[in-house]
């Protein structure tokens, strides 16, 4: 693995990380997006894209975040390794981690 995506792109999914990933290997759930870890070349190019600062190099994500090293894992369990998130658009779903998290958005 090389970059997480951590709890602040829940439920926000804004996709400028996408856009500069020049492999393609951010993929997109139902309430947020996942790095594939062995399709990631470690470029960084994503970090600085993401508005929320939600993207980390493994050994710097915070602590209090750290159970979405796994989940970023977890996600391409069943997916397995496509080659690229452009041909397989929103899978519509998370890990069970991040599906029982609680609306991140504000007023609801």
């Amino acid at each position: 693995m090389a970059y997480v995506i951590a709890q602040p792109c829940v439920d926000v999914l804004d996709r400028g990380c996408v856009e500069e990933c020049p492999v393609d290997c951010i993929y997109e759930g139902d309430r947020m997006l996942y790095i594939h870890p062995d399709e990631c070349v470690d470029c960084g190019a994503c970090e600085p894209a993401c508005p929320v600062e939600a993207i980390f190099y493994e050994d710097d994500v915070p602590d209090e975040w750290s159970e979405y090293t796994q989940t970023n894992i977890d996600f391409f369990e069943e997916l397995g390794s496509p080659g690229g998130a452009a041909s397989v658009g929103r899978t519509g779903t998370d890990t069970d981690f991040v599906s029982s998290l609680p609306p991140q958005n504000e007023g609801e």
